[in-house]
């Protein structure tokens, strides 16, 4: 455990990154960078989850964000080997929040799949599993993957891999989930938990995301505005609602795409009235 805190320093990070073109980067494109990622709050919060692993330092975390999580059907979760699916509508404060409340609840011995880019946020390594989402799987980490599923411990994931997204209809869903959850759960004879989190981010964020399609851009330049949208939520109420376990014998395994649609619908299906817009 490092007692140091973690800091971010978006100039340092250009610096190393870009030596060559540096020097050619104005000042004020730097700290336009700055303030869009909320870099002094970030940090202050890094301080707080200083010296703290995995569950302990999201609950840090979200204790120097003023954030509280109201909890529905948490009575349904029995003691047992499980697969939490969740919809991932904010793309990191809903991963926080999954983690302490999970986290409390099985005594810290929880693993979260993620984007292997967030290994670089060492409080919270000892709970995440990285996932290389664009390029090829290292052979150690499907290993390590693997040998988590085997274990005792909660097993929880965003099949969806983006957070949500804007559809035709003008509603806010999350992408097609990916089939690897249901492959996962009916291997490793997981029970699967449906979770849905009742949450949005600005109209703003989704907006650009709908246009930065539009113009063909593949590249997800809206994430930059990721963490304002999580700073935006300090004093804020989040609420996530837990579903009846999913028996992992009811899985069609040979049709996965398929049952992770319909997984996905169910989640979606969770939602109080008010949050089916």
């Amino acid at each position: 455990m490092n007692d140091k805190p973690m800091k971010i320093d978006v100039d340092q990070v250009l610096r190393a990154r870009l030596p060559r073109h540096y020097r050619y980067i104005p000042r004020f494109v730097v700290r336009w960078l700055e303030r869009t990622i909320c870099q002094d709050k970030l940090n202050a919060i890094l301080v707080k989850m200083a010296g703290k692993d995995g569950v302990d330092a999201s609950i840090a975390a979200l204790d120097e964000m003023n954030i509280t999580i109201e909890t529905e059907g948490m009575d349904r979760l029995p003691d047992g080997r499980y697969m939490f699916v969740s919809n991932h509508p904010l793309g990191g404060l809903d991963g926080l929040a999954l983690i302490s409340l999970l986290g409390q609840r099985y005594d810290h011995k929880i693993k979260f799949l993620v984007n292997d880019l967030l290994m670089a946020v060492e409080p919270l390594r000892d709970v995440f599993l990285p996932v290389n989402k664009y390029g090829s799987q290292s052979r150690a980490a499907a290993t390590q993957i693997e040998e988590a599923l085997k274990s005792d411990n909660q097993f929880i994931t965003f099949p969806a891999g983006l957070c949500s997204r804007m559809q035709p209809d003008g509603s806010i869903a999350d992408l097609p989930w990916q089939k690897a959850a249901i492959v996962h759960a009916a291997t490793h004879q997981r029970d699967v938990v449906p979770v849905f989190f009742d949450a949005h981010n600005s109209k703003f964020f989704y907006r650009f995301a709908k246009w930065r399609k539009k113009l063909g851009i593949k590249f997800n330049i809206e994430l930059i505005f990721l963490p304002k949208e999580m700073i935006k939520k300090c004093g804020s109420t989040l609420r996530v609602i837990i579903g009846e376990p999913i028996p992992w014998t009811s899985l069609d395994a040979s049709r996965p795409k398929q049952e992770a649609a319909r997984l996905r619908q169910a989640v979606i299906d969770m939602a109080p009235n008010t949050s089916k817009t």
